[in-house]
């Protein structure tokens, strides 16, 4: 069956963006699934949409109301599992696709969830403190009927944090009668969060990044590497690769395109970005750039580390890095995908460059139901070897079946989660 008919009677065919691009990635892993491709459409169909309306009394006493999503894709092989994300461009397509791409995320690193992701279409720069509480708590409560710590565990993602968590946690707390720290995970460690959380997505980019850089014969002590998005991934990772003796050379983010080509220096630009809120003014550059031109900086390691459908058929062929690593869901559309692997670019996928995040929260997760908490070096040691040896299945199965990383990974992960769906059956 083709893609076509898997896309939903809500969403217009001309308008599936992020889950049009899901689609065909999963038309291109059903070849390699064997007798599995049966159970295919499992994978073209979320298991469950929230769609609810967030209306909240702002500060000046009007009321205010605000689209927010919940989308359960698959939860064969567990609880759904996923973020949440404020945006003003948050779209149904693009919470479908994002939920999608966290059941194949889990499964390629094999912790046992199922895939789900969560949004508010709103700017959160436009709102108080006070609103945005009000906003997260009243969203929580909407999606209360169908999240909870053995059903569907939110996290932080674009323009959330571990407040907002704290309150979504709190919320969902009181509306069952008792404190349930499980519910969701990027918590604040006073709430039953985890050591190493906050860095764990920028911290497995890095991990996987090293590993790309061994196969690939390349030293990272040296190497330069641009970073788009210099947040909670790319600033993380960004500092790893520099610490590792990486030269940083070119980092873009909303506020403008920065240069240098003896690297930046990264801990002073963290500094910068934390209480400036971008990378623009940053003093220590050699230029600034046109955002389009990032793309041709000459570099071994790109980052695209900010939002999805950033490397594209108009892009992907000025692009002169050796590696991308995939710090953002999405950012590669298929067809540049293809332009990357006839240029030779190795495409570190996203389902592994960035599970990191995913993986420590299955660990905070793991904690809370057990209380009793590790410290961060096992964390980082338990983070590292799950990356690591995710990578190297993956890269495995690329090379026995002749294909890109990211194909590889599909295979691995869609062949678990069928393989969950077949066993089980259908009920009733």
């Amino acid at each position: 069956m083709s893609s076509q008919h898997a896309i939903p009677s809500y969403l217009h065919p001309t308008e599936t963006g992020p889950w049009g691009v899901y689609l065909e990635q999963i038309d291109r892993v059903t070849p390699y699934l064997g007798n599995l491709s049966r159970w295919v459409e499992t994978l073209k169909r979320p298991k469950r949409i929230l769609v609810v309306d967030v209306p909240i009394e702002r500060d000046d006493g009007t009321i205010a109301h605000f689209e927010g999503y919940r989308v359960q894709h698959n939860t064969s092989r567990g609880p759904g599992k996923g973020g949440v994300r404020f945006h003003q461009d948050v779209t149904l397509s693009e919470v479908m696709a994002l939920s999608a791409w966290m059941t194949i995320k889990n499964s390629a690193v094999n912790v046992p969830y199922g895939g789900a992701k969560g949004g508010i279409r709103v700017d959160p720069k436009t709102l108080s403190r006070g609103e945005l509480m009000r906003m997260t708590r009243r969203y929580t409560s909407e999606i209360g009927i169908i999240i909870g710590p053995d059903k569907d565990i939110p996290a932080p993602d674009v323009n959330t944090n571990e407040q907002t968590m704290a309150w979504m946690m709190d919320t969902y707390s009181m509306n069952e009668g008792r404190t349930s720290t499980g519910v969701v995970t990027g918590k604040p460690i006073s709430l039953g969060g985890s050591l190493g959380r906050r860095e764990a997505t920028g911290r497995g980019v890095f991990v996987v990044g090293c590993e790309a850089a061994k196969k690939r014969g390349m030293n990272i002590e040296g190497a330069k590497v641009a970073v788009q998005g210099f947040g909670n991934v790319g600033g993380i990772a960004g500092r790893l690769f520099a610490e590792a003796g990486a030269k940083v050379v070119a980092v873009q983010d909303h506020g403008g395109t920065i240069f240098h080509s003896n690297g930046l220096d990264v801990p002073k630009l963290l500094d910068h970005v934390a209480r400036h809120g971008s990378v623009a003014g940053f003093e220590g550059i050699e230029a600034t750039m046109a955002p389009e031109d990032f793309w041709k900086v000459d570099c071994d390691i790109m980052i695209p580390a900010a939002l999805e459908q950033q490397i594209t058929v108009r892009n992907a062929d000025q692009i002169r890095a050796k590696i991308i690593l995939e710090g953002a869901n999405g950012p590669t559309t298929p067809e540049a995908d293809d332009i990357l692997r006839d240029k030779g670019v190795l495409v570190v996928p996203d389902v592994i460059a960035n599970a990191g995040g995913v993986t420590v929260s299955y660990f905070e997760w793991v904690q809370d139901f057990s209380s009793y908490f590790w410290t961060e070096e096992e964390i980082n040691q338990r983070l590292t070897r799950i990356m690591t040896e995710a990578f190297s299945s993956v890269w495995q199965v690329s090379e026995e079946k002749n294909t890109s990383l990211r194909t590889a990974a599909f295979v691995i992960a869609c062949t678990r989660v069928l393989q969950a769906r077949e066993v089980r059956g259908l009920y009733p």
